[in-house]
């Protein structure tokens, strides 16, 4: 596995997490799927270093958001490209800074 190129993806839906992964190995990159923004905090904190980017859900199962998952990556790597995936929340997207 090339580590340049995992994707953290956070996502509790089984059938979006095996789509996102598909895609994702199409295009080239592996991923390791969690499905909760704790999960995906844990892991950035341990292994913040293994991950190229995250792809995390907006609605997610648990304390925390896929907004509150980001802000905490980009705490933990200022670098780290986040991508946000949801079928709704397009209006909440300024004030979490996304343009």
């Amino acid at each position: 596995m090339q580590n340049e190129l995992i994707v953290l993806v956070v996502e509790d839906e089984d059938l979006i997490q095996d789509m996102v992964r598909e895609a994702l190995s199409e295009g080239g990159f592996e991923t390791q799927i969690v499905s909760s923004g704790e999960e995906a905090v844990i892991l950035l904190k341990t292994e913040s270093t293994s991950y190229r980017a995250l792809l995390t859900d907006v609605h997610l199962r648990g304390k925390l958001t896929g907004w509150e998952v980001a802000k905490q990556a980009r705490e933990i790597n200022p670098e780290m490209p986040v991508v946000y995936m949801t079928g709704a929340a397009a209006d909440q997207w300024p004030s979490h800074g996304v343009p």
